[in-house]
């Protein structure tokens, strides 16, 4: 901006002191353009923080001691100075290094001796020098100098006149964006027609650096320097510009909070007359439920706190609906509230029994823990864990257990789950800050102790928000979450009464620390007779219920069930059944719907003609034809299932070959069987030139499906042996089992949803390790009736059991070339 009445500090604070007050006169041409009396030798009088330009009045306080002298000389002398501005502008006494090598010859007005002995001069710039030399610097600076003329173009060429007119139409849009300065300073600007010294006086008087101001100085040509003039001047218009928005956005703020303000006080003054709640009033209705409330003496001072903050709190304000939101959320926790359990064993066996067919294990534990319950009445509620494979009732379970027990239900989807404010909530510094799933769980319930199912707590993920499961440990601790604390929250809340049951498909995903806290119930698959209990029971009325259709309108036989089953599905839970009844019944819906005939009473042959041909046969198991081909036990995530072991050799060089898409402990199964049978083929009675002499392909048909695991080492076994020695293996058997290189049986995991695979696919005889007959004896009658179990500890008691005496048909001829003395290779080479 341009500085008309302000005083420009020339020296630094204390005793040294040189003020300069900007002066707006009248053009002095004569000045200027005097050409007479210019000395070529001319004392010099530093200047800090200032810029004298030719033509320009200005005051100087003299402070120094040299200064003093130099001008009270100078003024009765000739009175002429040159003037010349500080480099550096802290130096106290300055000597010909600290000064710039451009100035300014002025003429001394007036000079004013101050009490204190400071002397203040009035000086006017004449014309602009360049230094040749110092010449001395004692007892104050001189120079020897030459002088520069002002030289700008002819006033009346257009771009003259165009620059001379950009400088004053700046110059006065700087006068009108700057309140600040004198109205009177138009005229001055007007009134100045010589575009020299109006560019002396635009420089001179623009808010800029000493350097910049500088820079126009040692500008000799005129245009050049009205150039660089106008771009500073430009610049400084943007500044003004923006300081006059800000300060136009500051004060429709203010005129808006004042209108806010009124305007508040108005709603306050209808909401009393039409007897509604003021902001004043929710607060206190907040305050007299939180005195109703159960809670600690620390919950109670920071309720108490969180209301006398939002009592000082303008209600418009952005914070004050968050810290409300917060003080309601205190006020609606059930703090020590919790809901009369029903201790009646006999009724909850009797729900637990009508909602699910089965899962005997789960029932029985849920009657246990209510025995203890009502003989203490202040057991710490377990943490239930049902594992199983999907469909087979796990969440449903959470349902029927609150109901037996008489709590609320409430619900955690946890799959998917990565961020661990999901748990614990966000800090209420946060913009849209909420509490965790846990505490809004507890909020819905009403209760503290609901029976709270966290769902899926196998698929729970970590990225860089945190690692959920980690949160989970607090949470699920009996030791821990009597005192849980969510960050949004900020106060202990006990959850130590909650009845927290987890599912899960899967075991090995969950965070170890988090799996020891659990007790861990496995629900395994149903057999073809419990699913048909199940759809009769429940599948079916939901469907009836769920497609409009009234009781008697449709029927399923239980040929026509065991059809969908066997037929239709292959699982170990009844979700896909349940899809498939929903599909038959909407077909059915649609007859009625459409007038058109239909039997109300479903058999098995018609379940074809409404779902089509069967996706699946109901006997998988391929025979015993052909050697080497041999049924094997898996477990998979959705329950058992069983696989075919294929064995198959041709000419070669004793080469194996693996295909099937199997991970690394099956392969080494593969290995470790096939070297059992090379250091057993005469017991076996294997001609050991076969091993040299022909390669092994051992394939496991789907190869499309990764597969992995120790259980079908004697299952690779036995389809080896039954290649080599082309015998028959056993009719309707399969087996499961690890095997060592001593030719050890080991045991296997996974036994009831193997034995249940085995009977869907008709299965008559299962060979398993002697060790798993306790996992078998844990298992109903129901499951494995129809079933021979052959428990064995070596390898030779499986051959002996699985593989027949009699050949295959078409046995392979096996061939051998006259060797002599070769040696049979120690391993098979692994393709």
């Amino acid at each position: 901006m341009l500085d008309f009445d302000k005083y420009l500090d020339l020296g630094l604070s204390g005793k040294n002191i040189e003020s300069v007050e900007m002066i707006e006169i009248a053009p002095p041409d004569e000045v200027m353009e005097d050409d007479n009396n210019l000395p070529g030798e001319l004392p010099i009088l530093p200047l800090r923080n200032t810029v004298l330009f030719p033509g320009i009045v200005i005051p100087v306080t003299v402070t120094r001691t040299k200064g003093t002298k130099l001008v009270k000389k100078a003024y009765k002398g000739d009175k002429t100075l040159g003037i010349i501005a500080q480099v550096r502008q802290t130096s106290e006494e300055p000597t010909s290094d600290d000064l710039y090598k451009v100035g300014t010859i002025a003429h001394i007005i007036k000079m004013i001796v101050l009490p204190d002995g400071n002397v203040t001069i009035i000086l006017q710039g004449r014309r602009r020098f360049k230094v040749n030399s110092f010449l001395k610097e004692e007892p104050f600076l001189s120079a020897s100098v030459e002088y520069i003329e002002d030289k700008f173009p002819n006033p009346k060429r257009k771009e003259t006149k165009a620059l001379i007119s950009s400088l004053k139409e700046a110059a006065l849009n700087i006068l009108n964006l700057n309140p600040e300065i004198p109205r009177d300073a138009q005229i001055a600007i007007n009134n100045i027609d010589t575009p020299n010294f109006l560019t002396h006086f635009l420089s001179s008087n623009l808010n800029i650096g000493i350097s910049d101001k500088q820079l126009l100085l040692e500008t000799f040509d005129g245009y050049e320097q009205a150039t660089k003039l106008l771009e500073h001047m430009l610049k400084e218009i943007q500044v003004l510009e923006i300081k006059k928005d800000i300060q136009s956005k500051a004060s429709s703020d203010i005129d808006q909070q004042q209108k806010e303000y009124y305007l508040r006080q108005q709603i306050k003054v209808l909401q009393e007359e039409l007897g509604m709640d003021t902001p004043d009033q929710e607060v206190e209705k907040l305050r007299a439920k939180g005195a109703k409330k159960k809670w600690s003496p620390e919950v109670n001072e920071h309720f108490n706190k969180e209301l006398n903050k939002i009592m000082r709190m303008n209600n418009m304000a952005p914070e004050y609906g968050v810290s409300l939101g917060y003080a309601e959320l205190l006020v609606d926790l059930p703090w020590g509230e919790v809901s009369k359990d029903n201790f009646s064993l006999s009724r909850a066996k009797r729900i637990l029994d009508q909602d699910h067919f089965g899962l005997e294990k789960v029932k029985e534990r849920i009657i246990e823990y209510l025995a203890v319950l009502k003989l203490r009445n202040d057991m710490k509620a377990p943490l239930l864990c049902l594992y199983g494979p999907p469909g087979v009732g796990k969440t449903s379970l959470g349902k029927s257990i609150a109901k037996a027990l008489g709590r609320q239900y409430v619900r955690m989807a946890l799959g998917g789950v990565h961020d661990e404010a999901e748990i614990r909530g966000h800090r209420k510094t946060y913009i849209g800050a909420m509490p965790g799933k846990v505490i809004q769980n507890i909020q819905k319930a009403k209760t503290g102790n609901p029976v709270f199912v966290l769902d899926e707590i196998d698929k729970i993920s970590r990225d860089h928000r945190g690692d959920p499961s980690s949160a989970l440990l607090e949470v699920l601790d009996p030791e821990q979450n009597v005192a849980f604390k969510d960050n949004y929250l900020e106060v202990e809340y006990d959850l130590s009464k909650v009845l927290f049951i987890a599912t899960a498909n899967s075991l090995d995903t969950i965070q170890p620390a988090l799996r020891d806290r659990m007790e861990i119930i496995e629900l395994s698959g149903y057999t073809v007779e419990e699913k048909l209990e199940i759809a009769k029971r429940h599948l079916l009325p939901k469907q009836i219920e769920a497609h409009g259709l009234g009781q008697g309108m449709i029927k399923l036989t239980n040929g026509a069930i065991v059809k969908v089953i066997e037929g239709y599905t292959r699982e170990s839970g009844v979700r896909s059944l349940e899809h498939k009844i929903g599909s038959v019944v909407r077909k059915i819906a649609k007859s009625i719907a459409m007038d058109e005939a239909y039997s109300p009473v479903i058999k098995d042959a018609d379940i074809v003609k409404l779902l089509g041909q069967p996706i699946f046969d109901k006997d998988l198991y391929e025979g015993n034809a052909l050697a080497g081909v041999v049924t094997g036990l898996a477990w998979t995530p959705v329950g058992g299932d069983i696989l075919f072991i294929e064995s198959n050799l041709s000419k070669g060089k004793g080469q194996l070959t693996l295909s099937g898409q199997l991970g690394d402990v099956m392969k080494e199964s593969a290995i470790t069987a096939l070297s059992y049978l090379k250091s057993h083929a005469d017991n076996i009675g294997i001609d050991y030139r076969t091993f040299s002499n022909y390669d092994l392909h051992i394939h496991v048909p789907q190869g499309a499906v990764p597969k992995d695991g120790p259980s079908a080492g004697i299952t690779m076994l036995t389809s080896m042996a039954s290649i080599f020695t082309q015998r028959k293996i056993k009719k309707d058997i399969a087996m499961t089992g690890e095997i060592t290189l001593r030719g050890k049986v080991l045991p296997v995991g996974g036994i009831k949803e193997k034995i249940l695979a085995a009977k869907r696919a008709n299965i008559k005889e299962i060979i398993m390790c002697y060790k798993n007959r306790k996992d078998v004896e844990e298992i109903g009658e129901e499951y494995t009736k129809g079933l021979t179990f052959h428990y064995v500890d070596y390898v030779e008691e499986v051959l002996e059991v699985a593989l027949l005496k009699e050949k295959v048909k078409n046995p392979i001829v096996f061939s051998f070339p006259e060797e002599k003395n070769k040696e049979i290779p120690a391993v098979m080479t692994l393709q």
